[in-house]
């Protein structure tokens, strides 16, 4: 017992009840964890708006970024133009724009933007 108290470091206790003690560790768990910020979130986000710049340039889109629905493709199909999106079979998609004709605008999980044909999607 002599050691265990020995190598013990010595805190002031404050009268603070228990209560308070907890939502105030809470809360500073909470504000440290809105300043990490991991490397990748970072790098993929900057992605996220260079793709997102590149898709406004080439399509001339000026609306608001609005995801209508969120589709699944059935089949893989590659890209025929620049402005078609390649899609994997079982890949999420989010519709962002209707368009006239048999095609929508969608964003892959990677940030990308194109025209995929109605037929390829399944809509849930």
């Amino acid at each position: 017992r002599e050691k265990d108290d020995k190598y013990k470091t010595w805190m002031p206790k404050f009268l603070m009840a228990k209560e308070d003690k907890d939502q105030r560790k809470s809360s500073d768990d909470v504000e440290r964890n809105i300043f990490k910020v991991k490397k990748s979130n970072a790098e993929k986000s900057k992605k996220m708006e260079k793709e997102e710049k590149i898709f406004r340039e080439t399509f001339m889109y000026d609306k608001e970024i609005n995801v209508i629905n969120t589709v699944t493709a059935e089949r893989s199909v590659p890209s025929k133009r620049r402005v078609d999106l390649p899609v994997t079979a079982g890949e999420q998609l989010d519709v962002i724009d209707v368009t006239e004709g048999n095609a929508v605008i969608c964003r892959n999980s990677g940030g990308r933007y194109g025209y995929v044909l109605v037929e390829h999607l399944n809509f849930r």
